[in-house]
């Protein structure tokens, strides 16, 4: 006789394994020492089964846990001010430029402490868990010099004592050129670089990302910074051509990064390398609905050339405050036209693959964490049809 720990039963279940949905009508999920056993039909669970805890689902839909593959969650303040100012008529690039945007969520961090950090991002955090999501990645850009980025990244590594949730943490240091640096583009670039080792070596980054962008850093200044994870062993990511097109998909590309996110004027040479490369397109709609934008990622482009393509909040105080990211799939249907199947994919599979983390989480399948969402739905397609609602029935993590 085999033994699980629980088994949930009765369930329709997406399990994303393979291309598509992986729909399984009469399903059931066998989970042991916080590990899935098995996710598949019912009949092939083996003969005479038992388990410590059986749960019935009554015909509800499992999927894997979420994932939000691209937040900023840990910062401090808030921009509504600037939200008024946009809505009377100020663009992003104006308000950057007169020292508001990045810049002044740059002062509010540096003066919260790790304890008030912790303490605001939770309830950003709660509404990402009431929503099914069982990982989380945030990365850190609003400290803009060691000590405050230090500081951010070791608040979000302690939210896993605060909450149940996986943290995946990202260094963004080239996200903005602090006060401080404004007339030196180089010693900035240079010090970013500096920062890497010890924040490696702490153990308080998984990742590595910058903002390349016009009124941010240009593509040799991300190289540099990107050659300098190389030599510390972390991976890189990169926002990339959202208000221009610099090329950062490709740069993006070149230096093998698990993702590029945003992509509004990506071209197709852009596109054409990411597939080359396995590079995970961060799609962003919540940033593209906020701050008003017009140019629409090439999604067309995405699926011709192959691009896997993830669905995420970035949450953020300036250009996206959205803390749900069943809106977000929301948006990116209505907004670019992605299919049901691209946005569900979107923030579980492929948002593991943004992450690296396909081989753990994502899809439900024997060996990876139990990491699972139950959803009081019909169909799957609800989940992104519906906006301002929760359908969510329970969250599993690990097994629990």
């Amino acid at each position: 006789m085999e033994r699980f720990d629980t088994v949930w039963h009765d369930a329709r279940l997406a399990t994303f394994a393979g291309p598509g949905l992986g729909i399984v009508e009469d399903g059931a999920v066998a989970v042991r020492a916080g590990r899935i056993v098995h996710a598949g039909p019912r009949a092939d669970l083996p003969s005479g089964w038992d388990a410590r805890e059986r749960v019935g689902c009554d015909g509800r839909w499992i999927t894997p846990g979420l994932v939000d593959c691209h937040t900023h969650l840990v910062h401090g303040g808030d921009r509504a001010a600037e939200f008024e100012m946009r809505l009377a008529g100020a663009s992003y690039e104006e308000i950057a430029r007169a020292g508001g945007g990045i810049v002044s969520t740059v002062k509010a961090t540096r003066a919260a402490d790790t304890d008030a950090l912790v303490d605001s991002a939770l309830p950003r955090l709660d509404a990402l868990i009431a929503e099914g999501v069982t990982t989380v990645e945030i990365k850190s850009g609003y400290g803009l010099d060691l000590a405050t980025e230090t500081r951010q990244l070791a608040a979000a590594r302690r939210l896993p004592a605060e909450r149940d949730i996986a943290v995946v943490t990202t260094f963004l240091g080239l996200h903005a050129l602090p006060p401080e640096f404004r007339d030196d583009r180089t010693g900035y670039v240079d010090t970013v670089c500096a920062m890497i080792p010890a924040i490696a070596a702490a153990g308080l980054a998984d990742a590595v990302d910058a903002f390349c962008e016009g009124i941010a850093f240009t593509p040799d200044e991300t190289a540099r910074v990107f050659a300098a994870a190389r030599m510390a062993g972390l991976p890189v990511k990169l926002h990339a051509d959202q208000l221009s097109n610099l090329h950062g998909a490709r740069l993006a590309a070149a230096h093998g990064a698990l993702s590029a996110d945003h992509l509004e004027h990506t071209d197709e040479d852009g596109a054409a390398a990411m597939a080359r490369a396995g590079t995970v397109a961060v799609i962003l709609p919540g940033a593209f609905y906020f701050i008003r934008e017009t140019k629409t990622p090439p999604i067309d482009l995405f699926r011709r050339h192959g691009v896997p393509m993830a669905v995420a909040t970035d949450c953020n105080p300036g250009t996206s405050p959205l803390t749900s990211l069943l809106l977000a799939m929301n948006m990116a249907a209505t907004c670019f036209r992605m299919t049901v199947e691209e946005c569900l994919a979107g923030v579980t599979r492929e948002a593991a693959r943004a992450l690296g983390r396909l081989d753990e989480i994502g899809t439900l399948e024997p060996g990876k964490r139990a990491d699972l969402a139950v959803w009081s739905v019909e169909r799957p397609a609800e989940l992104v049809y519906r906006m301002g609602f929760n359908p969510l029935h329970a969250r599993i993590r690990g097994g629990r």
